[in-house]
């Protein structure tokens, strides 16, 4: 099969950006995979595509780039068809109308795949007939305005199938959007081995990592490691990441005295190396569409204390088993489930050695293995007529091949069809 993947922007840093790059590369092993940027504003990207994806962009905003666009008339323009209440709207254009369109229209791939809201209407209203068109959602019908929800309940029938990375949120759109006809699926994101030695617990941190953002609740978090220290002063914490939160949580810091105690230590890339320093991560988020950084540190051998916040986490973690889920905003519990994992050492390091056997069922060849058999059902229900002998070889080189995956249909990870 021939997979082309439509992206906001391919070259900057993101969780849908890098697991799309995972699943690319994975899907890329078996079939002709390429990557759509509509927007470049550098020269390469962050993330490695690899030898046999291949990348490209729609519009070239590097500014002294000799085919830079960013001051095109077209592109002072506001879009038509990219939807108003979209988050990224004010990033697109007529220009970019013109050329997501013009890509869409002259696609020879088999399989066409939105990675956003916005993208999904192009791909539903401008594909050419004859691709498979799958909208994936990388955030939550719930955390969509209502104007949003209306777009996508009048475009999203158009598309062949819909993708969410929790099953409770493939409840909502089969329950809320009532889509007939569409199929749709959860299938979480993939997060690689990290290819380094595990967490052995015995380090006296504490990590978290994410944009310091609001959502995140890292006051909740600095406001439960207080309570910790009091106990155990003998553990730290480090928070990994940056963005607005970051002076109100310095200064959070310093109220608590907790200056020798917690650490903000900005991005880090790669994060790997830094969970593995870790025996313990923290997740106090109020929400959360998925949860890679839970999914990240399980792979670096580390339980998590997680809210049990919508959606990810309680699909994640087992709880008492390779982490602990607490109520969301109580700092108590939170404190309390850190405490737990803190004073018991045997309890830590089994759970760390859980999280290290649960969390590789997200390897990419797991979930790349899902994802092509949804490719290749939805091709060959499409009436695919020249590639359905293909497409089922494929599919049988597949399901006995290097990246089988071994539990499709069934378990956590859902499918259906919307009502």
């Amino acid at each position: 099969m021939h997979i082309s993947f439509l992206i906001h922007n391919a070259y900057g840093i993101g969780g849908t950006i890098r697991t799309t790059y995972n699943l690319a590369r994975t899907l890329a092993e078996q079939h002709e995979v390429e990557i759509v940027s509509v927007f470049r504003h550098r020269d390469q990207p962050v993330f490695d595509p690899g030898p046999r994806v291949r990348l490209s962009h729609l519009v070239d905003i590097r500014k002294g780039s000799a085919t830079y666009e960013g001051e095109d008339a077209d592109h002072a323009r506001p879009a038509k068809v990219f939807p108003e209440a979209e988050g990224r709207y004010g990033q697109y254009s007529e220009l970019t109308d013109r050329r997501i369109a013009r890509h869409l229209k002259r696609l020879e791939a088999d399989v066409v795949v939105g990675t956003r809201p916005g993208l999904n209407v192009h791909v539903a209203r401008q594909a050419r007939r004859g691709v498979v068109r799958v909208g994936q959602e990388h955030l939550t019908l719930d955390t969509h305005s209502k104007p949003l929800k209306r777009t996508l309940r009048g475009q999203y029938p158009r598309l062949d199938a819909v993708t969410t990375v929790t099953e409770a949120d493939a409840r909502s759109y089969r329950g809320q959007l009532r889509l007939p006809g569409v199929r749709v699926e959860s299938v979480p994101n993939s997060v690689p081995d990290p290819g380094l030695s595990p967490a052995d617990g015995t380090g006296k941190w504490v990590v978290a990592a994410g944009r310091l953002a609001p959502v995140k609740r890292y006051d909740l978090l600095i406001q439960a490691f207080a309570k910790v220290v009091a106990e155990r002063p003998d553990w730290r914490l480090r928070i990994y990441g940056g963005g607005t939160e970051r002076a109100k949580l310095r200064a959070l810091i310093d109220e608590l005295d907790l200056y020798n105690h917690v650490f903000l230590m900005g991005p880090a890339h790669p994060l790997e190396p830094e969970w593995a320093k870790g025996s313990i991560a923290a997740v106090t988020s109020s929400l959360e569409s998925f949860g890679m950084t839970i999914v990240e540190a399980m792979r670096c051998g580390l339980p998590v204390v997680a809210t049990d916040c919508p959606h990810g986490p309680g699909e994640i973690i087992r709880n008492g088993v390779d982490g602990r889920l607490v109520r969301p905003g109580d700092p108590d519990a939170m404190a309390h489930a850190l405490l737990e994992l803190i004073n018991d050492d045997d309890l830590r390091q089994r759970m760390g050695r859980a999280a290290l056997t649960d969390s590789a069922r997200y390897d990419p060849s797991e979930v790349a293995g899902r994802y092509a058999s949804l490719f290749g059902d939805l091709v060959a229900h499409s009436g695919g007529r020249r590639l359905r002998g293909r497409v089922q070889r494929a599919r049988g080189t597949l399901l006995s091949g290097a990246y089988a995956a071994k539990d499709a249909g069934s378990g956590a990870f859902g499918t259906g069809y919307a009502a």
